[in-house]
């Protein structure tokens, strides 16, 4: 029985807790990202207000017009306003 209730209480901290995002922080921790590298999930994952779409936004704009030169080029893409760059500009590397 003891075991039983230790098992119960496990799941339930397991299922309590919610998926690490693009908001959470993490002291001591530095998310940074390479817009010129960086696939569509990661874009989608690391970067805060960038979903799916956008992220093959980033990806598609990227191939049409080669390599972001600034991290303020990022507003430039589909979707993708000033707001968004501020947000992001400390994950944001070139």
């Amino acid at each position: 029985m003891k075991h039983l209730l230790v098992s119960a209480l496990l799941c339930g901290a397991v299922l309590g807790a919610s998926p690490v995002s693009a908001n959470d922080s993490h002291e001591g921790i530095e998310i940074t990202i390479n817009i010129n590298d960086a696939n569509a999930e990661e874009l989608d994952k690391l970067l805060v207000g960038i979903g799916p779409e956008k992220a093959e936004n980033i990806i598609l704009y990227r191939k049409q017009h080669g390599d972001f030169q600034t991290a303020d080029d990022l507003s430039k893409v589909k979707g993708i306003g000033l707001a968004t760059v501020e947000k992001n500009r400390d994950r944001i590397e070139l």
